[in-house]
């Protein structure tokens, strides 16, 4: 089996082209991910060995999934997951290894997919996303989310008007409560605007970067680094109402 094969996983056909071929090559990467983070996970966990080089995770479109070597051809002939996942192997309790390697993998399963979208139209973009957002993610079929996940999230954004658990910047959610006692939100702020750089971790004190995992306490709804707090987006997910450190040792009112 030459490189190019074993790298798109493409059965030896065309790239697919049209929206229902794309929707197919995808839903079959994915399956074939889910498999080696569910069920074949023991034979994943073993082939992820930290003293082998940079692995990655493949799904192929025959649906057989494979840990190997990154491509060596630059540049590829398509995306390429994430690189060394197992030197984090362990590094990490094991759930959580595999809930950060679900992330990585859906991020490379939509790149790919719109890698071969690119030839298609605004509308044709549109009905594929549509079609694969209707599928779990790989994330929360491992983390045990699935569909309930995302209508809890959906729940919660309706009663609290904002996601606090923040799995995405923070330009793509509401307002969070700027962290300086002496200053206040400027009434007249922009949501879209993406400024957030008066936003402080609760406990470090450090500046909001959106490469970060943060975290919003739904009772002084101060925003914390998730590292600082000691809670993992994998963690957080099963979290219905977060209290920060401070929060949590304050007694309850009679």
């Amino acid at each position: 089996m030459d490189a190019s094969y074993r790298r798109a996983g493409s059965g030896g056909g065309s790239a697919p082209r049209s929206v229902e071929d794309i929707f197919k090559d995808y839903r079959a990467r994915r399956s074939a991910i889910q498999r080696a983070l569910t069920h074949d996970v023991e034979e994943f966990y073993a082939q992820c060995d930290p003293e082998k080089e940079n692995l990655c995770l493949y799904g192929y479109a025959n649906e057989a999934w494979g840990v190997a070597l990154p491509a060596e051809e630059v540049p590829t002939e398509l995306p390429e997951p994430a690189l060394g996942i197992n030197f984090a192997r362990d590094g990490m309790n094991r759930r959580d290894w595999l809930a950060l390697v679900a992330v990585h993998s859906d991020s490379w399963l939509v790149s790919v997919a719109f890698y071969y979208a690119a030839r298609l139209n605004r509308n044709e973009r549109k009905r594929l996303f549509s079609m694969m957002n209707e599928l779990p993610t790989v994330f929360e079929v491992v983390s045990g989310g699935g569909k309930q996940t995302r209508e809890r999230d959906r729940s919660a954004s309706d009663n609290s008007g904002r996601n606090k658990l923040l799995l995405k910047p923070l330009q793509q959610t509401s307002e969070p409560r700027i962290e300086n006692d002496a200053r206040e939100p400027d009434e007249g702020y922009d949501e879209d605007d993406g400024d957030h750089s008066e936003t402080l971790c609760g406990t470090c004190g450090g500046i909001y970067s959106a490469d970060e995992f943060w975290i919003g306490c739904d009772i002084c709804e101060k925003w914390y680094h998730g590292k600082c707090v000691k809670i993992t987006p994998a963690k957080a997910e099963s979290i219905k109402q977060y209290k920060c450190p401070s929060c949590s040792k304050r007694p309850r009112p009679l």
